[in-house]
């Protein structure tokens, strides 16, 4: 998937540093900016594993140090919750300028107080979505309750936040306690999705019921079962990317490729994998799907195994054509359930297979017909099963072409 390296000029002049995620085919259906938490950088792990898969589903996503922060230029000391707001702005400019201006704002913890923020100063914003945000932004002044005394008697101080040392001045315990978010929440005229862990302890989910208390409609909320702060499970946070980017798709519009375009047009798949371990993304006719392993042999268990697919393409083409067939014969046929199981057998074990030695595949059906069915019909069902495409196809030769194209040395 490409990333570029960005960076643009803050309100200051200062060099702000970012990545930014483009889809690996075809031009962006939208372009979205995604804010980190307090004293985070662009490279904490749920915020790179958030812009790859949006990019993954079409959405350009831009993620940037904040100034001070990470590979940004600038005094962190001198920064407050404005100056973030700021940052935000400076990075929709820049994409505007350079791409296309972003219609999606993500921000994480302090980073989602400040897309609500920024939503109002970003006229192409037309969606935002906050994860494990704070209600208000003074929610980060509990984390300085030893220290904001000697910073207002001092006019600075060094803090320790997450283990590293920081100095803050008066000037941002006071731009912290003057902002007021929730006017910001009241005012948003754009649709909202808030994600928050119920577990979360360093933002409780009582944070998320004011923010959807103070927004207008649209709005939504998505719990992050099991999930915590940082979002630091690659699940957790792949989950949230694939919710959001569904959720956006109302919004932006769904991405399609040039290459997805064609495959509305036949009965072709596309699959690519990355380094992600072996999460594959799939495009089935112009259908999103995901394929992985289980956790037991490496994988991340983000979609169905390979063979799960395929029991999944018999099982569905067994029940469309027992539909199909008791809908001409207007036989009472309810419902149809299938269940599916694959093994590998000694050849010794199979009576009335070809192959003798070795081992084979075997597939299991199990056909579950619900309805007002006579004995002769159910017979006559069981019959018809066995003259699904799928099942005769992989019952008879086939003729498997590989060839490669565009590849290099």
């Amino acid at each position: 998937m490409p990333m570029e390296r960005a960076t643009f000029a803050n309100a200051a002049g200062q060099q702000l540093a970012g990545r930014l995620h483009l889809p690996d085919a075809g031009p962006p259906v939208a372009f979205a900016l995604f804010a980190h938490c307090f004293t985070c950088t662009k490279n904490l792990r749920a915020v790179g594993h958030v812009s790859r898969t949006l990019a993954e589903r079409g959405i350009a996503t831009l993620r940037f140090d904040f100034t001070g922060l990470g590979e940004s230029e600038g005094d962190f000391g001198g920064t407050g919750f404005s100056s973030n707001v700021d940052d935000l702005v400076a990075a929709a400019a820049f994409l505007e300028e350079r791409w296309q201006a972003p219609a999606l704002l993500v921000g994480h913890s302090l980073g989602g107080a400040a897309v609500l923020r920024a939503a109002g100063r970003i006229p192409s914003v037309r969606a935002v979505a906050t994860i494990n945000a704070p209600a208000s932004p003074d929610h980060v002044l509990r984390h300085l309750t030893g220290a904001i005394a000697r910073i207002e008697e001092l006019g600075e101080a060094e803090v320790d936040l997450g283990g590293r040392p920081f100095t803050l001045r008066e000037e941002f315990i006071e731009d912290i306690r003057a902002a007021a978010m929730i006017d910001s929440v009241a005012d948003l005229n754009v649709p909202l999705l808030v994600f928050h862990a119920p577990e979360d302890a360093t933002v409780g989910i009582e944070n998320a019921a004011r923010i959807m208390d103070a927004a207008k409609q649209p709005k939504s909320f998505i719990a992050l079962d099991g999930a915590d702060h940082l979002l630091s499970t690659e699940a957790d946070a792949r989950f949230c990317a694939e919710m959001l980017s569904c959720w956006a798709a109302r919004y932006l519009g769904e991405a399609q490729s040039p290459a997805e375009a064609g495959l509305r047009a036949g009965d072709r798949v596309t699959t690519r994998i990355g380094r992600d371990h072996y999460r594959t993304d799939i495009v089935a006719n112009g259908h999103r799907l995901v394929a992985d392993e289980p956790t037991s042999v490496g994988g991340t268990n983000l979609g169905p195994s390979p063979y799960g697919l395929l029991l999944a393409g018999l099982g569905a083409c067994t029940a469309m054509t027992l539909r199909m067939y008791a809908d001409r014969k207007q036989w009472p046929l309810e419902r149809v359930t299938v269940r599916l199981r694959h093994d590998k057998i000694h050849a010794r074990d199979c009576e009335d297979c070809e192959t003798q030695t070795g081992k084979i595949d075997r597939i299991e059906r199990e056909l579950h017909l619900e309805g007002e069915l006579d004995e002769a019909q159910r017979a006559r069902l069981m019959d018809i099963a066995d003259k699904c495409p799928v099942h005769r196809t992989l019952n008879s030769e086939i003729d498997h072409l590989l060839r490669a194209v565009g590849t290099d040395g």
